[in-house]
């Protein structure tokens, strides 16, 4: 089914009226938000967005988080919003105001996250004349949101705002910009609540067509060595349950995409673990070596596929996908499936039982994942320079909080290994950028989720490259009662470009030093940073003092809580495709690895 017209997904009956309510622009936006049910929303006021933070005072419904930065505002709406599977809003001003959101808008459209960027822009008659602070923010803005609206009237704020709310949710979530002259904010009109939006040319398709459900049916039921590639979208559309019944119903492995972490049980027999650059290898020769992939909600990303023309050579493939861009655009589909995962996942199960009935015969398929299970456990070797190993560090953060907890990473080495050595046993208990790639995601992202999930720990596992990019976050954590964990793992490098160079480049390690864990000069000093942003800064240098430091971090809830672990720079992620390579060419450490080919 597909339409150009959808109702309002209203969370809170508009009142009743005899004659619409006279409003300005920036009382429309705000009575929007309330009545599509938004909370909490993140963002910094100026000069162009200031009639819509003067409306803000005078309510009580709307939870207001004033960052530090624009950027931060925009993942801690990121945070938010893949925590608890709501929007995320993030508001800035004009000119630079809006232009630092970019970072974040561009993460959410890569990873698919619902985000709702609204900005303030110059007076309509000023627009083109390289006014102050004028930035055409919707041109900016179009490569990476799903649509950019300018508003120039009063009038049209309440169809505009309800109608973003709306792509950004349905279909493939995202992230949709609304950018408002400060006329149009100040300005008055009736407010009218639409009770439809009608959005021409716009149809995303939920329901797939009912002759692909087949086929795929048959394709499974006819395979040996079939595998379910799990992404990201699975989460987005709520499908893991779903997913569950259908891998228990087929017997089939499971392998879950960085994106996909806690779609699938990492304790559940069934699952191989992650597949890419730094999966385990298990799940990369999974891939490699079946001969059916059924893709559900993945996107055939280069850091799973390696080299894409030597990807899974012989397997046949079902892609499910509700956005029709990502079928066949990297591997053509013998089963081409556009629609909803858990609508698709649904029809799939009960297609499979009509066909099939009973799980699959895979003892030899089994036979082999398993070997290789035993074979290729997921492991570290402890560091030579007595420093402490970053994946004990990890791993014992994830054992001591538990699958109830939320942990949002940075990105590199330390990104990789929260990946690899915690445990996810359930949807939006792992958040990270992962299209982007975007350093300084951890904080703010973790602060958004903690906002949104206030009963759960959060995590914010960083870097110290990564931590230096949006520390400045910690201040809002303390001034707004927000009691994230921050883990700073410490290598004082920038670890995955430093170990590039120590694979690819000779060893020539070119400014990746940041000398934040030298003890002659620590730069600057994680613990007392934490201490100046009001949170409470440990410091651990011993293995045998990881535990205490983090016992102490999970009593701790009236303010933020830093630890600066100090650990080897020499350590390295394993296992590990280089860029470029073949899945077969998986190598599981170092001592493992021929002289690679950057190319």
């Amino acid at each position: 089914m597909s339409t150009d017209a959808f109702p309002v997904p209203t969370k809170k009956a508009p009142p009743a009226a005899a004659a619409p309510e006279i409003l300005t622009g920036s009382g429309a936006v705000l009575r929007a938000l309330e009545l599509l049910g938004v909370k909490d929303v993140f963002g910094l006021p100026g000069g162009a967005i200031i009639p819509f933070y003067d409306e803000l005072m005078s309510q009580q419904e709307i939870r207001h988080i004033l960052v530090r930065h624009e950027q931060g505002a925009g993942h801690a709406a990121e945070g938010y919003a893949a925590a608890s599977g709501e929007v995320g809003v993030a508001i800035a001003t004009s000119g630079p105001g809006a232009t630092n959101l970019v970072t974040a808008i561009a993460d959410a459209y890569m990873d698919s996250v619902p985000l709702l960027a609204i900005t303030g822009q110059v007076f309509s008659h000023l627009m083109g004349t390289d006014a102050f602070q004028e930035a055409d923010i919707v041109g900016i803005t179009m490569p990476i949101t799903k649509h950019s609206f300018l508003v120039k009237d009063a009038a049209d704020v309440a169809a505009t705002i309800a109608a973003a709310y709306q792509i950004a949710t349905s279909g493939r979530p995202g992230p949709v910009l609304v950018d408002i002259t400060k006329d149009a904010q100040q300005n008055s009109a009736p407010f009218i609540w639409p009770p439809k939006i009608d959005l021409p040319g716009y149809r995303p398709v939920t329901k797939a067509h009912g002759k692909q459900i087949q086929a795929a049916a048959q394709l499974l039921a006819e395979s040996k060595k079939p595998v379910f590639y799990v992404g990201g979208g699975v989460i987005r559309a709520g499908a893991t349950d779903e997913l569950a019944m259908l891998a228990e119903a087929t017997g089939v492995p499971v392998v879950t995409t960085l994106m996909a972490r806690g779609a699938f049980p990492d304790s559940h027999p069934q699952n191989l673990g992650m597949p890419g650059m730094h999966g385990t290898v298990p799940a990369v020769l999974a891939l490699q070596e079946s001969d059916l992939l059924i893709s559900l909600g993945a996107r055939f990303d280069d850091r799973v596929t390696g080299k894409a023309s030597e990807f899974a050579p012989n397997a046949k493939v079902v892609h499910v996908d509700i956005d029709p861009a990502e079928i066949s655009k990297i591997r053509i589909a013998d089963v081409p499936i556009v629609g909803d995962a858990k609508d698709v996942i649904a029809d799939l199960i009960k297609a499979y039982a009509d066909v099939e009935g009973k799980p699959l015969e895979l003892d030899e398929w089994w036979a082999y994942l398993n070997g290789l299970q035993k074979k290729f456990p997921l492991g570290y070797t402890e560091p030579s320079d007595g420093l402490m190993a970053p994946q004990y560090v990890i791993s014992r953060i994830g054992e001591l909080t538990g699958p109830e907890g939320v942990y949002a990473a940075g990105v590199g080495q330390h990104q990789m290994w929260a990946a690899q050595f915690i445990k996810y046993e359930r949807p939006h208990a792992w958040l990270n950028s992962g299209g982007a790639g975007t350093m300084g995601y951890a904080v703010p992202a973790a602060m958004g989720a903690k906002v949104a999930e206030p009963d759960r720990v959060v995590w914010a596992i960083d870097g110290d490259g990564c931590f230096q990019m949006t520390n400045q976050e910690l201040a809002t954590c303390t001034i707004n009662d927000i009691p994230i964990k921050v883990a700073i793992i410490n290598n004082s490098s920038l670890g995955m470009v430093r170990q590039w160079q120590t694979l690819f480049y000779d060893g020539r390690h070119s400014f990746t030093d940041l000398h934040t864990g030298h003890e002659t000069r620590m730069v600057p000093d994680f613990v007392k940073m934490a201490d100046a942003y009001g949170a409470l800064g440990i410091r651990v240098t011993k293995a045998e003092d990881v535990d205490a430091a983090i016992k102490l971090a999970l009593e701790t809830n009236d303010r933020p809580v830093v630890i600066d672990f100090i650990v080897s720079a020499d350590a390295m992620v394993w296992p590990m495709v280089p860029q470029g390579a073949s899945n077969s060419d998986v190598q599981y450490a170092r001592e493992h690895a021929p002289e690679w080919d950057e190319e």
